[in-house]
């Protein structure tokens, strides 16, 4: 926060009319007063340039070097006929024969292929056991060529496996730790094929916005045109901004999108509030504004407590030892509660202090907006998820 220090002679000269010297300290305090905060992105973080996309790969193949926690043959036949046919491969003959090995796991191998990646560089995998195998923990991936959507293989991953999760067990009691059965495989695919893309032919670059919205696409568009001092950027949806490649850019759309990303928009926020009404949790908007409305909570409680007592004659004495009931009633109004008003046009914060002010937790303030939305004082979306 910015302080304004001003000399009590100062303060003097200005009391007794000297008017210039009132017009240097009001400028003064207009300068050393706070700038208004604006959520200020860049066009990367809310942008993404249309085919510069990552692939999604999925593979199967077998774990081996498990510690007997692998899959049991006799329940997943997949893994028998997998191990069957790979040691066919290698030359041995083991098809007929009885397998009873618990070191071995049928997985799922999936990957993300990122945008350009060349041939020969490396990528992450994930492994996750298809069947009933107790943990990875120790375990080697096989050969397992990555398929792309079009049945390719664009990358081909074998090593060995990373598991955060463990499990161990006794006669008398199990612990389970994380997720054993999934792992990864930092680096553990090998990139065989590229995905053509041919970005210094472009003749025009697209940003699709992950949120669309008309005002956040035109006033990218605007801020685009005032980097490169041209009136070439379009907003043609809210999803879409469409820049054709200027001249001093041909042949370097790489340059072009590098400016791009790093320009600075204010992107605009619908007036939205989402609810989870399972777990009690309320996101609003800033721009969630509030008609005159008043508001009030309280609800009636109860509550009975029996404390019985043992009554016992005295040691010298005849009687019998009997049970006296005690009740306690006692009678919650919440009078104490107030109705709060909130002005025309309240912000979000007003809303907010209004409901605490009432001693308002989650579950009944997810009540009173959707009674607020009711009655039409509330101008915003709501969205239960």
């Amino acid at each position: 926060m910015a302080h304004a220090f001003v000399l009590p002679g100062f303060v003097a000269r200005v009391r007794r009319g000297a008017a210039p010297a009132w017009r240097m300290l009001w400028l003064l305090l207009l300068l050393a007063a706070p700038a208004p905060c604006q959520a200020i992105s860049r066009v990367k973080d809310i942008a993404d340039f249309e085919g510069v996309r990552s692939n999604m790969l999925v593979g199967y193949g077998l774990v081996v070097g498990l510690n007997g926690t692998g899959d049991s043959l006799r329940n997943s036949a997949f893994t028998q006929e997998s191990l069957v046919a790979m040691l066919e491969r290698l030359g041995v003959a083991t098809r007929g024969a009885t397998l009873n090995t618990k070191n071995v796991a049928a997985v799922m191998v999936t990957a993300d292929l990122p945008p350009f990646a060349r041939q020969g560089s490396r990528i992450d995998v994930t492994v996750s056991a298809l069947g009933d195998a107790k943990s990875l923990l120790g375990g080697t991936l096989l050969v397992t060529p990555l398929l792309g959507a079009d049945g390719e293989a664009y990358a081909v991953g074998q090593g060995g496996l990373s598991v955060a999760g463990f499990q161990a067990q006794g006669d008398a009691e199990k612990i389970t730790r994380g997720v054993p059965t999934a792992a990864r495989v930092p680096n553990g695919a090998v990139v065989e094929r590229e995905v053509p893309f041919a970005l210094g032919e472009m003749r025009s670059v697209r940003l699709a916005l992950r949120n669309p919205d008309f005002t956040t696409a035109q006033r990218i568009a605007r801020a685009i045109d005032e980097k490169l001092g041209a009136s070439t950027a379009r907003a043609l949806d809210p999803t879409t901004v469409e820049l054709p490649v200027p001249g001093s850019f041909t042949g370097r759309v790489a340059d072009l999108m590098a400016v791009v990303e790093q320009v600075e928009v204010e992107p605009d926020t619908p007036a939205r509030i989402l609810i989870d009404d399972r777990s009690g949790i309320i996101v609003m908007g800033e721009n969630v504004r509030i008609s005159a409305v008043a508001v009030a909570q309280g609800n009636l409680t109860v509550k009975v407590t029996e404390t019985p007592q043992v009554s016992q004659p005295n040691p010298l004495g005849s009687g019998d030892t009997v049970v006296v009931p005690r009740t306690s009633i006692a009678v919650d109004d919440q009078s104490n509660r107030r109705m709060v008003a909130l002005a025309p046009a309240a912000t979000l914060k007003d809303l907010v202090d209004g409901l605490n002010a009432l001693g308002v937790g989650p579950r009944d303030m997810i009540s009173i907006i959707q009674a607020i939305k009711a009655a039409g004082a509330l101008q915003a979306d709501i969205e239960v998820m």
